[in-house]
């Protein structure tokens, strides 16, 4: 069995242990609120997910989230109600994708370590966050804003006479995970994608142009996570330059429990989403049970574990399969 394969199963089996528990789990109105609870991470994990299968990693993704969203607001009051709201998420994905554009030159330029630099300009994002753009909560957002925050795709009521709501936004997923599924599958720089990660020296030695599939890499993640903080804002409807930054680990650790390596080479659209939500559903279910929310990330980084380890712990198991058969 594949480590996806691994991975279902897994999650098949945690829902249904969970469901036992707790029934409500899998409760329309639950599960609506599951969607809407792994938008934004989801959104952010698939960027995630291009950086690693380059061979990469990011931990700036969250301060660029924020930065392009509390700017990508700013300039909207500046520029009234004429600006709709499509050209706000293209404006916070133009600065998510110039912040991207810092970490790939400074990657795929300089050859500089991924993870140094990212720190880096986590920091440096972060601060310029604050000490430019303000501190402040916006609660009172643009009109188009408000507007977009109140479109809904599905609206669902308990018998509790709760509401939940799936927003127009969960599109955005969708269309992300299916843009970066088409590059990643059916197109030349999806393949020198992959080919980088698994090795870089043989991508170089093809003739695989390594500075402009890094660059592209990092700028194509920051687009996308300036469009997660858009979809932030949508679902928090406020504008709070503390928010995202610190949900690196539940990001990545979807992307590696979705079958990505932190060695590169590897990864997929539909792992990263179903990690997404095992994540999602973990998280959900320590709240309804009520497991205090530190023991969450404790277990979110045994998940971490548990994924890192998995493929490795596979392969050791087929080579000794393979070698008795010799």
């Amino acid at each position: 069995m594949s480590t996806q394969g691994v991975i279902l199963l897994t999650a098949i089996l945690l829902v249904t242990g969970l469901t036992i528990l707790n029934p409500v789990l899998l409760s329309p109105a639950n599960l609506i609120d599951l969607c809407r609870n792994a938008l934004v991470t989801g959104i952010l994990a698939v960027g995630v997910m291009l950086v690693l299968a380059s061979g990469g990693i990011d931990v700036s993704f969250t301060a660029i989230a924020a930065f392009s969203m509390y700017a990508s607001v700013k300039l909207a009051f500046a520029g009234g109600s004429a600006s709709p709201i499509s050209l706000i998420l293209i404006t916070s994905t133009l600065i998510g994708a110039g912040l991207g554009l810092v970490n790939g030159l400074l990657i795929g330029g300089l050859g500089l370590p991924t993870l140094i630099v990212t720190l880096g300009t986590l920091s440096f994002f972060r601060g310029a966050l604050l000490t430019f753009l303000g501190t402040s909560y916006i609660v009172n957002l643009p009109s188009q804003i408000d507007d977009f925050s109140n479109r809904n795709l599905i609206v669902l009521t308990n018998a509790a006479g709760q509401t939940a709501s799936l927003p127009v936004s969960f599109l955005i997923l969708v269309v992300v995970a299916l843009l970066v599924w088409l590059l990643m599958n059916w197109t030349m720089m999806g393949r020198n994608i992959y080919a980088i990660g698994g090795t870089e020296e043989g991508a170089r030695r093809i003739g695989i142009n390594i500075f402009r599939v890094k660059v592209l890499v990092y700028v194509l993640a920051g687009a996308i996570a300036g469009l997660a903080g858009m979809t932030h804002v949508s679902l928090a409807r406020t504008a709070n330059p503390f928010d995202i930054v610190g949900t690196e680990l539940n990001v990545i650790a979807a992307v590696v429990l979705g079958g990505a390596r932190i060695t590169g080479g590897y990864g997929r659209v539909s792992g990263t989403i179903l990690g997404v939500f095992i994540i999602t559903i973990i998280n959900n279910s320590l709240i309804l049970v009520g497991v205090p929310s530190y023991w969450q990330r404790g277990v979110v980084g045994c998940l971490i574990l548990f994924g890192t380890s998995l493929p490795i712990l596979a392969a050791r198991l087929r080579a000794r399969i393979a070698a008795r058969f010799e």
